[in-house]
């Protein structure tokens, strides 16, 4: 079984070094944009299997980004995990309208985002757990 790519848009360095950390020891292929505007052309590029998404950004902030990602045809499909340090209740119900499959609420604890990764991926909770 080919390994699930992730891509994750986030800004800050040590939120990337976390993620990246805890992705690759659970055997996900990890893939990084640092700010709204390189986000769609990572995208793109890596066509990734999930998008974790950061809405705090720079050069488009996170809500621009799931725009121009349900506005286009093939990236409109791939799931957003909108994970944010902002107020989860002012924006919540707004990332899930403008397409975010899931929200999670910074800092974020490894069990569920782990859990809301593998069910946006359609995984059992077995399948990517390291060896």
């Amino acid at each position: 079984m080919s390994r699930k790519k992730i891509l994750v848009i986030e800004d800050d360095p040590d939120a990337r070094l976390g993620y990246h950390v805890l992705l690759k020891h659970h055997k996900y292929d990890t893939f990084f944009g640092t700010d709204g505007f390189s986000a769609v052309t990572e995208a793109r590029k890596h066509q990734p299997d999930l998008i974790i998404l950061d809405l705090g950004l720079p050069a488009g902030d996170g809500f621009v980004v799931l725009e121009r990602l349900r506005s286009n045809t093939y990236l409109g499909l791939i799931p957003v995990m909108v994970v944010s340090a902002k107020d989860a209740a002012a924006n919540k119900d707004r990332a899930l309208k403008a397409g975010a499959r899931a929200f999670l609420q910074k800092p974020w604890n490894d069990v569920h985002l782990l859990a809301t990764i593998r069910e946006l991926l359609g995984e059992d909770a077995a399948e990517a757990t390291p060896a």
